[in-house]
C-alpha cells in the first residue's frame, strides 16, 4: 500500500478532480504512520490500526473510524492534537492514551467503554463532557449533588448559546 499515493488521490477526490479516489483504508496497518496535516475527510478507516500514529492537525471530518481498535484497529497512543474529528464515527474506537488536546470532537460519538480511559484532553473537551454529564436526568440525590458541583465548570461548554443550549443555574444559597 502506497499511503502517500492514497492521500494524493483522496485530496483530488475531495476537490472533484478527475482521477481522484476516496481513501479506502479499511484494515490498513497505519501503525506509527505520520499523518500530520492529512486531510482524511470522509475517508474509510474502519478497522484500521492507527496505534502510535501521528494525526496532529489531521482533518477527519465524517471519517469512519468504526472499530478503530478493539483488536481490529487502534488509536492507542495516537497523537490527535488539534485533529478535526467533527462528525467522525468513533464507535468502538480504542483511544486509550491518545492525545486529543485541542481536538475538535463536536458532533462525534465519545465511546463509553474502557477504550476511552487515560485519554489526554484539554479544558475545552473536559467542560464539554462535564456539560453532557450535568445534562443527564437522574433521581439519585448524590448524583444530583455532584452534577450541581460541576455546573460552574460545565458552563464553560463552548456551544452554550447555540440550539437552546443554556447555562446551568448555580444556586449560591443566598
Amino acid at each position: 500500500m502506497d499511503l502517500q499515493k492514497i492521500l494524493e488521490l483522496h485530496q483530488k477526490w475531495l476537490v472533484d478532480e478527475e482521477c481522484g479516489e476516496k481513501a479506502d483504508l479499511r484494515y490498513a496497518d497505519l501503525r506509527y504512520a505520520n499523518l500530520t496535516n492529512a486531510n482524511l475527510t470522509n475517508a474509510n478507516l474502519t478497522n484500521a490500526d492507527l496505534t502510535n500514529a501521528n494525526l496532529t492537525n489531521a482533518n477527519l471530518t465524517y471519517a469512519n473510524l468504526t472499530y478503530a481498535n478493539l483488536t481490529n484497529a487502534y488509536l492507542t497512543y495516537a497523537n490527535l492534537t488539534n485533529a478535526y474529528l467533527r462528525h467522525a464515527n468513533l464507535t468502538n474506537a480504542d483511544l486509550r492514551y491518545a492525545n486529543l488536546t485541542t481536538a475538535d470532537l463536536d458532533f462525534s460519538a465519545w465511546p463509553l467503554w474502557c477504550g476511552t480511559l487515560n485519554v489526554t484532553v484539554d479544558r475545552k473537551l473536559s467542560a464539554q463532557i462535564a456539560y453532557h454529564f450535568c445534562s443527564l436526568n437522574s433521581n439519585d440525590p448524590e448524583v444530583l449533588e455532584f452534577q450541581k458541583s460541576l455546573y460552574k465548570f460545565a458552563n464553560e461548554f463552548h456551544r452554550i448559546g447555540e440550539n437552546n443550549i443554556k447555562k446551568f443555574v448555580i444556586d449560591t444559597g443566598e
